[in-house]
């Protein structure tokens, strides 16, 4: 779980899962069904920039979010 105004890359993940690539938790994050309550909004790639969002709204949704949490990312 990513806490409440934290973010983390996918490669991040990739990592701490012992997984080869960061696509794949990619493709993993973006099959996410409960986007709001399992917060994959705040997984960003590695240069800090906002990325695609699955829910509606796509990144506009996700960057609402990371403002409203005081996320930083590259605008």
């Amino acid at each position: 779980m990513i806490p409440y105004g934290c973010s983390c890359s996918y490669g991040d993940i990739a990592r701490k899962l012992n997984q080869k690539g960061a696509r794949a938790v990619g493709t993993a994050v973006g099959k996410n069904p409960l986007p709001i309550f399992i917060p994959c909004h705040r997984v960003l790639p590695s240069g800090g920039e906002l990325g695609n969002f699955s829910m509606q709204g796509g990144s506009q949704s996700k960057a609402y979010l990371l403002d409203l949490e005081g996320v930083p990312y590259k605008k």
